[in-house]
């Protein structure tokens, strides 16, 4: 017990330590040995854990906060381009919708989720980043007044996020859920 107290101490004194001096760094854990998930040396690549979310459950919250959905195809088939499925979709983008939703005031119809057929990318529909909504008045003008224009039909939100005007229908870039 004393060895295990030791040793979360020693964790904890070299993280707040790195945290002071803007490091990061690798450690043992309190139980011994093993990497610290959490926290890694200073030169591993970082990656970013993001919550998915199957179909259904997306749907469900996006029911719950009155947005729809639509699909050519009729269909909510990820591997369908003429669907629009939710199957792998970021909480974040989830609840972006639902804040943009919320804060706009408009009707939101998503046309587009994380079925095949759009561009590639780390930030793209099929990992989960972005949504595609029908084009309105009630849409445009407030992405328009409330947003920053950064060229090229696209608007930055306060929270990063980037609303890009396509020829018929806004594709949203979610890369968090914008003050949920």
């Amino acid at each position: 017990m004393r060895t295990a107290l030791l040793r979360l101490a020693t964790v904890a004194a070299s993280a707040v330590a790195a945290l002071a001096l803007g490091t990061g760094f690798a450690s043992a854990s309190a139980t011994g040995g093993e990497h610290d998930p959490v926290i890694a040396p200073a030169d591993a690549p970082i990656s970013i854990q993001v919550t998915k979310l199957s179909h259904s459950d997306a749907a469900s919250r996006f029911r719950s906060s009155g947005i729809t959905w639509s699909s050519s195809g009729n269909c909510s088939d990820r591997q369908n381009s003429t669907c629009t499925s939710f199957e792998q979709i970021n909480l974040t983008t989830v609840q972006g919708g639902q804040t943009f939703k919320s804060a706009s005031g408009c009707a939101v119809n998503i046309t587009g989720g994380t079925e095949v057929g759009h561009a590639s990318g780390t930030y793209s529909h099929y990992n989960g980043y972005k949504i595609d909504i029908s084009l309105s008045s009630c849409v445009t003008g407030y992405i328009q007044r409330n947003f920053t224009a950064i060229g090229g039909n696209q608007w930055r939100s306060g929270s990063g996020n980037i609303y890009y005007l396509e020829s018929n229908h806004w594709d949203i870039t979610y890369y968090n859920c914008g003050g949920c």
